[in-house]
């Protein structure tokens, strides 16, 4: 139970609200005060207490969601600090030539 105390904690202190829950109270839902920059969305984060973890999600484009599962509060807390507000991480897919038989 500590954890997802210091899991709340931790994303209240980086600018998101709680904005609701889940109605057996395992999961607890977040939206990051300021929309990015490039895509005007809040990031939305999920604390799941079945699995004491935290998952953000994060719009680049539309129709393009990321998502990142936590599972302690330091790597969250350092990956929320990489992402100041306006910043939209970007995802490159390679492309790899069609196979020939």
């Amino acid at each position: 139970m500590e954890i997802l105390q210091q899991l709340r904690s931790a994303v209240r202190e980086n600018g998101f609200i709680e904005v609701g829950e889940s109605h057996d109270g395992s999961a607890a839902w977040f939206r990051k005060v300021t929309p990015d920059a490039n895509t005007s969305v809040h990031k939305r984060l999920c604390i799941d207490s079945l699995t004491n973890s935290a998952t953000v999600f994060w719009e680049t484009a539309p129709t393009q969601l990321h998502s990142k599962t936590f599972r302690n509060v330091k790597s969250l807390e350092d990956w929320l600090a990489l992402r100041p507000v306006g910043h939209v991480a970007s995802m490159t897919i390679a492309k790899y030539p069609s196979r020939v038989d």
